[in-house]
């Protein structure tokens, strides 16, 4: 490519969503590293933030602003869905712009939360559809998957995936789930989640706990019983909390997307105390000054084991116990809903005895996940040259 690449990147950026934004980071370090005169441009849920923290061009995802809202009133359905048509032409127009598309990371082809077909599925589909008429490569990196029930949202997700250039997974669960439902992932390749290749900040260690909490109504099929769920997360997450202060420790909560304030302002009391993070950067930097940490959130979980803090995983999906399983903790799992407090308790007991033993295995771990990531990069600067 004799001119400058023009590289465009798509998701829901400069949502609120730590994770989706770190990935994102992770791979415009590296352009701006190795490709330095490439042309960064961004299709995003959130193209205010992503002007003003990275200083690139943005153009908002979805016509209809309120997209993401559920529809009420005959007004606001006519508007969602002729803001689909809209968002057709929006979408061909932009990637006409680029040679390569990057999908950074993020569970773009997976719905283990609450999805609709006609949001993200829609949109990915409209993206890597584009790309094949009109000659730009859209390359799907380091993204999570996972089987997909609901036919409408298979159906988009799976045609999406098999009209990209390029794709790659953030752990063989995810290439398995798209083998399953009928992709040739053959050509397709594993690497480490992008957030691993985040720089590591430095801070002083404490004996703090670190608690990174969700705002979790379970998932997909989950839409009917979503608040009982909610209401037992927040309440065993309270009392294993409220034991940990009884216990002498300091807890210092984290959260992974604005949506978890909510269970922040619940948990806070006296031996409590919340960071404020609006990047994966900041979450690390505040993560890194504490002992050992107990969290939900996928890249909550990921930054603490990536700064080689002994981890205890509350998940929401199987992609979280893969994580952790990779990182030699696999036996300090639970899921977020059916936490046991009393054996959480148990766990993060062990965690604390066995702390020199852990740190030295997650040190040889993340110098494995550098290593394969940097193959990663390699493979994607093919992709843009």
């Amino acid at each position: 490519m004799s001119r400058a690449p023009r590289v465009g990147f798509f998701g829901l950026l400069g949502s609120g969503n730590l994770g989706n934004d770190g990935s994102f980071e992770a791979v415009l370090n590296f352009l701006r590293s190795e490709h330095p005169d490439a042309r960064i441009d961004a299709f995003c849920a959130g193209p205010d933030v992503v002007r003003a923290r990275y200083g690139i061009a943005a153009t908002r995802l979805n016509w209809y602003r309120a997209e993401y809202q559920t529809a009420s009133g005959v007004r606001s359905i006519v508007l969602k869905a002729f803001g689909k048509v809209v968002d057709a032409f929006r979408t061909a127009a932009w990637v006409r712009r680029q040679d390569v598309v990057i999908v950074p990371g993020m569970g773009v082809l997976e719905a283990t939360l609450p999805l609709r077909p006609w949001g993200l599925p829609y949109s990915l589909l409209l993206l890597t559809l584009s790309g094949r008429v009109l000659g730009t490569k859209v390359a799907l990196v380091s993204v999570g998957a996972a089987v997909i029930e609901r036919r409408a949202t298979r159906t988009l997700t799976t045609w999406a995936a098999r009209l990209a250039t390029y794709r790659s997974y953030r752990d063989e669960l995810s290439r398995d789930a798209m083998r399953r439902m009928g992709v040739d992932t053959s050509d397709d390749e594993v690497y480490p989640d992008l957030a691993f290749a985040l720089p590591v900040p430095e801070a002083p260690s404490s004996r703090a706990v670190g608690v990174g909490v969700m705002a979790y109504h379970g998932g997909n099929d989950d839409r009917a019983r979503a608040d009982e769920i909610h209401a037992r997360y927040v309440g065993e997450l309270k009392r294993f909390v409220k034991q940990l202060v009884a216990d002498g420790r300091q807890v210092r909560l984290f959260v992974g997307d604005d949506a978890d304030q909510v269970v922040v302002d619940r948990l806070v009391a006296d031996g409590v105390t919340a960071a404020r993070t609006s990047t994966l950067e900041e979450l690390m930097r505040e993560m890194a000054a504490v002992d050992t940490v107990v969290a939900t959130r996928y890249h909550n979980v990921l930054c603490a084991l990536k700064l080689g803090k002994p981890t205890i995983s509350l998940g929401y999906a199987a992609k979280n116990d893969v994580l952790m399983a990779s990182m030699g903790l696999g036996e300090f799992c639970q899921q977020a809903r059916s936490v046991d407090v009393d054996r959480l308790l148990a766990q993060f007991r062990e965690l604390d005895g066995r702390r020199a033993e852990l740190v030295a295995t997650l040190a040889e771990r993340n110098r494995l996940q550098s290593e394969r990531l940097r193959k990663q990069f390699d493979r994607l600067s093919r992709e843009i040259r």
